[in-house]
């Protein structure tokens, strides 16, 4: 953690160097605003609740990303050339179900984030714009465990809770790691037109003083070392607005 933030540190005090050397061999500080739809990957470790869930009897969660939708933009702040300030925020999810033995069985793992971008445009390069940066937010990821016959009423359903009669073989859990993060990131926006961009990209999502709770906020203990929220991921996306790059 030292390391990256040690790297950030770095990438923040260059930018204003790299801006004054731009002006001296005649680059030009790029400005414009956008904004769009990010369609994102993420690929935690997954592989300790796949193991649980071989033993539910189910079909194992996809182990080749989670998909997750939501949106992102930026603007050039201008005080320093090429340097831009925006947001993003995406969440998915990621599920398998299935009947065995009578019961209804379902798993759902849900990823989210969201936070503040920071991005440097590297000014040698034209016509396109590739952006080096970080994202500074913070996000979750979670896991609902369902189980039930199917067969519900009213009175039964809070039977469970006020002494009627218990429905046997409920399950209904939620287990979420809630954390902070500083995610480098590297992208590229190639213009269509000069309103329409394609952005394509990524990062490394490392998470900060997470914690992990069960349904009412609730600490769960002795969860497995390598199961956490960790992850690269990679995005694309349209975006609109005005470029000049």
């Amino acid at each position: 953690m030292k390391k990256l933030l040690s790297v950030l540190l770095l990438f923040v005090l260059a930018v204003p160097l790299f801006a004054q050397e731009g002006e001296e061999v005649g680059w030009v500080g790029r400005f414009g605003a956008a904004g769009g739809v990010a369609p994102i990957f993420v690929f935690p470790n997954i592989d300790q609740i796949n193991t649980q869930v071989e033993k539910m009897g189910i079909g194992k969660l996809s182990s080749s990303g989670t998909f997750a939708i939501g949106g992102s933009g930026y603007i050039y702040i201008m005080l320093v050339d090429n340097l831009r300030i925006g947001g993003i925020g995406f969440s998915g999810s990621n599920s398998s179900s299935g009947s065995v033995g009578g019961l209804n069985k379902e798993i759902k793992y849900n990823y989210g984030l969201g936070g503040i971008t920071v991005e440097y445009s590297l000014p040698f390069i034209k016509s396109i714009a590739v952006s080096v940066g970080a994202i500074l937010g913070a996000g979750s990821s979670s896991v609902e465990i369902y189980q039930n016959s199917g067969n519900f009423t009213w009175d039964n359903v809070w039977g469970k809770v006020n002494g009627g009669n218990v429905m046997t073989n409920q399950v209904s859990d939620k287990i979420t790691n809630s954390f902070f993060t500083i995610a480098p990131t590297l992208n590229v926006d190639i213009p269509i037109s000069r309103f329409v961009a394609f952005r394509v990209g990524g990062g490394y999502i490392t998470t900060i003083g997470s914690s992990w709770k069960i349904n009412n906020d609730q600490t769960i203990n002795n969860v497995p070392g390598d199961l956490s929220s960790n992850s690269f991921f990679i995005q694309t996306g349209i975006y609109f607005g005005l470029f000049a790059f």
